[in-house]
């Protein structure tokens, strides 16, 4: 069954259909003998995400939930609750207790997870074919690869599975497989998406992107996963960027004494010539720094990173590991300590110098691979073939920059060709402006679907601080998502975290006399846990949300069931005496329900 884009699934819900049909409709076309799946959601495993959908819409509105019954895949290396996590290596899996960080941000958007897929064991490949449990063939031409390591996420959207899915990419394993088959891949900067609940390929580096059928729809998924995370040290949130450059304004770099295949060459050419009356300039860049720095990922010390993830097997079982991932791995022991601190030198000079491309240029636009090679191809040279298909896509993430790969043009053989649109870090928000107004201009389908891009679907507004820096406060009533106040925190930039709960030693009450009705949260020893929401807080704006709190509330400190201390609302004991004590409904959402 397609319906396609995120507009389709809206479009179809708000035309009366119901998730709970529509979605079994969706899990049972799924084949269980499709190399692309790791595994499906069960129909118990979709029962109980459908109660959750419900729930969250009884408590604060379909219209507070962007991703409302939209179902979506994600890359079997991230965590889903209550699904196996294998990275494609079965000696290694693991049912997970709680979702990833952004799966978990997803769900809370209205997403529903339609099952895991598969990818390069330990996402170590841009192939897509080293899995025990099978290659992924190209959505266009089987005979062809599909890229990887997001071999499975990306071919279950081309054939419009799903209409989003998540992958991961250190060096490229979202962007290529987007390229081979005909869909958009998002990279986020390291940082932007926690990495919490994903088994980690290089932990520095990794990233969790979108593939998703256009542009409109990644940069949506992306904007609801990103935001910082307190459990993960590596994730940030997002700062003040320069104004956006429209695309007649933008000064374009790319890549000079290209080593294409013959047909890719010429693609890349016609592109670049459309492009250029388009734009303020189109220059020809040496990428010679841009290529050391790539060298240093998989020739360097940065190898020993990806031995972390699978160190248990790989020190113990090593025979669960495919010969060539071990091949892989075993290159770090070419490497000491010594080795590591000197590589790290020069990736910071080399760093200092590739930064000196944004004097002179905005974006860099290069061909997501330099060409698409055969299963018969990897089976003769493995790990050369491989390593080719970095070329344009290994260096970004130890640069720290952004990207996003798009649908180009059609080869004469009818097989997609792709670019690649590098950005400075944390310049998604202009990354998807430039790129959705060239998705315009390529009519192609999308993915292997047959259907046609929808290419003017309406962007998120990007959540950007006026200063880089934010801090988390604690709500608990009436500034609760789908809450009468909750538009105040909106009104002040705060971006919501997570909902989780206090520390069990808090009481709380129906404050009398208040409008909107509001609650009291106070510290007992006899207390309990209560339910409330984390939300970021630009500190430029937080004297501003902090002088309109009507007595007898406040904000001090409010202890988290995970032991952290942060910012929140609290009530003066005065106020309390006349309250009526609702404790023992577990939160202000919960008693609202009951009232």
């Amino acid at each position: 069954m397609l319906i396609g884009t995120f507009d389709d699934w809206k479009h179809a819900y708000h035309g009366g259909a119901a998730p709970a049909a529509l979605l079994e409709q969706q899990r049972q076309a799924l084949q269980a003998d499709d190399t692309a799946w790791i595994s499906i959601a069960t129909e118990a495993q979709l029962q109980a995400q459908l109660q959750q959908l419900q729930a969250l819409e009884h408590a604060v509105g379909r219209d507070q939930l962007p991703l409302y019954g939209i179902p979506f895949a994600a890359k079997d290396n991230i965590d889903v609750a209550g699904f196996t996590t294998t990275a494609a290596c079965p000696a290694f899996a693991y049912v997970a207790a709680q979702d990833a960080v952004a799966v978990q941000r997803l769900r809370q958007a209205g997403a529903i997870v339609l099952g895991k897929t598969n990818l390069d064991q330990f996402a170590t490949g841009l192939v897509g074919v080293r899995s025990p449990y099978g290659a992924v063939p190209n959505t266009f031409d089987p005979a062809l690869v599909s890229g990887g390591s997001s071999s499975g996420s990306a071919s279950v959207v081309a054939r419009g599975l799903v209409p989003f899915a998540l992958s991961t990419d250190t060096a490229g394993s979202g962007r290529v497989p987007a390229g081979f088959n005909q869909i958009v891949g998002l990279k986020p900067t390291p940082g932007a998406v926690s990495g919490t609940g994903l088994v980690p390929a290089c932990r520095t580096l990794d990233c969790i992107g979108v593939l998703a059928l256009n542009v409109a729809d990644s940069a949506l998924a992306l904007s609801i996963m990103e935001g910082p995370d307190a459990q993960d040290a590596y994730s940030q949130a997002r700062p003040a960027t320069p104004a956006h450059r429209p695309l007649a304004q933008l000064r374009v770099a790319i890549p000079g004494g290209r080593q294409l295949a013959a047909d890719y060459e010429a693609a890349f050419t016609q592109f670049a010539q459309r492009l250029q009356p388009q734009v303020a300039s189109v220059q020809t860049l040496a990428f010679d720094t841009l290529f050391e720095v790539a060298q240093l990922l998989y020739y360097g010390p940065w190898v020993a990173e990806r031995v972390v993830g699978a160190r248990r097997l790989y020190e113990q079982q090593p025979e669960a590991l495919l010969p060539v991932i071990r091949q892989v791995l075993d290159v770090h022991q070419r490497f000491n300590a010594v080795d590591t601190f000197a590589a790290q030198y020069q990736l910071q000079t080399l760093q200092r110098e590739a930064e000196k491309i944004w004097q002179d240029c905005d974006v860099l636009c290069v061909p997501t691979a330099p060409r698409h090679p055969s299963m018969a191809d990897l089976q003769a040279e493995p790990v050369a073939a491989n390593s080719e298909l970095g070329t344009y896509t290994n260096f970004v993430n130890l640069l720290g920059w952004s990207a996003i790969a798009i649908p180009a043009a059609q080869l004469p053989s009818g097989l997609p060709f792709g670019i690649t649109l590098i950005a400075p870090a944390w310049r998604e928000p202009d990354l998807v402006r430039w790129a959705q107004a060239l998705e315009a201009q390529t009519p192609l389908t999308a993915g292997a679907t047959g259907l046609p891009v929808r290419t003017l679907g309406a962007l998120p507004r990007w959540h950007v601080p006026t200063q880089g820096e934010t801090i988390a406060l604690t709500v608990v009533g009436a500034h609760l998502r789908g809450m009468p106040l909750n538009h105040e925190l909106l009104a002040c930039g705060a971006r919501f975290r997570e909902a989780t709960h206090t520390a069990p030693h808090y009481r709380l009450y129906a404050l009398a006399g208040t409008v909107p009705a509001k609650p009291g949260l106070a510290r007992a020893e006899d207390g309990a846990a209560i339910a409330v929401e984390v939300w970021d807080m630009p500190v430029a704006n937080l004297g501003r949300f902090v002088a309109g709190v009507p007595a007898p509330l406040g904000i001090g400190t409010v202890t988290l069931q995970d032991g952290r201390h942060v910012k929140g609302f609290i009530c003066e004991g005065m106020a309390l005496g006349h309250a009526q004590d609702i404790t023992h409904f577990g939160g202000w959402r919960a008693y609202c329900m009951a009232a």
